[in-house]
């Protein structure tokens, strides 16, 4: 391996998915490719995810993962890398780092003390970003935060046109992500009728394909204040719907990210899951210091920013990631939302604006 900060290092990133994810990981891209003289990225993701990347002028490949997991790895050894950051951390990852023989430095996924967390309700998470904790796998090399948030780029061809709104949406609306991976990380559709309902602006729901009934059910309760985008619009369509958005209403999942990256007032709504896991929206500004957030529940949150959530709940958060529905059968953690703060946050914020 060259020496640290040589001229001439070439780096290889792994974060297969999801998302959010590969979203939280561009501080790291970024940092390197500023702060490291000469260096070469290069990127490894799922061909899926490669539209969160494909823009990013701060990499200089971007490598897809193929079915076979060899040719994969052939391919990636005449690259000839200097060093490899393992942002995903599982068992192909480490197949890979074997398989290239050359430095390594991997993020810590803490799964002992998620288990703690989600099993015992016993809490020994750092007080930290996940974005922050990626970083110091590079730390090594001199790269520290610069403060300037996430990035999302959008190819120019992939930018809506003023055309794929309605006339009634053309001079802003706010942005309602109904989607999620998992249900239990998303309201019941009844409280999210209820939530269009209180909002008095335009509103475009947004999620993939398989929330396109939820989005129509919405959309006949007020077909001219609500417009259903959902699975119309390709993931960087989407990311563009976001940027134009004047608020970003959503559950914790990747456009949460996205809209962060665009440094979009964010109202985060929280079910299983828990802001504890260090993936909060992360609304750091450009040129400004880098912050170390702490993420305990008296900590403040950046501006623009706000997590709704119930507290108290002894059952939660019950997964790190979430469940098909809920292990209890009450799901008092989204039934429980407080929507009439989901409201009054809204105005707050647009009023902010």
């Amino acid at each position: 391996m060259k020496g640290e900060g040589e001229k001439g290092m070439k780096i290889l990133i792994i974060r297969f998915s999801s998302i959010g994810d590969i979203v939280l990981t561009t501080p790291v891209i970024r940092c390197l490719k500023k702060q490291v003289a000469g260096v070469t990225l290069h990127f490894l993701t799922k061909k899926s995810f490669a539209p969160v990347l494909s823009a990013n002028p701060y990499i200089d490949r971007l490598h897809l993962l193929d079915d076979s997991l060899d040719t994969t790895i052939a391919a990636l050894k005449e690259e000839g890398f200097d060093l490899v950051i393992d942002l995903h951390h599982n068992l192909r990852t480490l197949r890979i780092k074997k398989a290239l023989r050359k430095p390594s430095k991997s993020f810590n996924k803490l799964n002992v003390q998620k288990w703690l967390l989600t099993a015992l309700k016993i809490n020994l998470l750092p007080a930290k970003h996940l974005v922050d904790r990626c970083l110091e796998t590079v730390a090594h090399l001199g790269v520290k935060n610069d403060g300037a948030g996430l990035d999302y780029f959008i190819p120019e061809n992939e930018l809506t046109k003023p055309g794929d709104l309605p006339a009634s949406h053309q001079l802003g609306y706010i942005g309602l992500v109904v989607g999620a991976a998992h249900a239990t990380k998303r309201l019941p559709l009844h409280k999210l009728k209820e939530l269009v309902k209180l909002l008095e602006h335009p509103i475009v729901v947004m999620g993939g394909p398989e929330d396109r009934s939820t989005g129509e059910v919405l959309a006949e309760l007020d077909p001219i204040k609500i417009y259903n985008a959902c699975g119309k619009f390709s993931l960087n369509e989407s990311a563009d719907l976001v940027r134009k958005a004047k608020l970003i209403i959503t559950h914790d999942t990747g456009l949460m990210h996205i809209a962060a990256a665009f440094r979009k007032p964010v109202i985060s709504i929280w079910g299983n899951t828990v802001p504890a896991f260090g993936m909060t929206p992360y609304l750091n500004q450009p040129g400004a210091p880098a912050v170390q957030w702490n993420l305990q529940a008296a900590a403040p949150l950046p501006d623009g920013t706000a997590i709704i959530e119930v507290k108290g709940l002894r059952c939660r958060p019950c997964s790190k990631i979430g469940h098909a529905a809920c292990p209890k059968k009450h799901f008092r953690c989204m039934e429980n939302i407080p929507l009439d703060q989901v409201h009054k946050k809204a105005q707050q914020l647009l009023a902010a604006r």
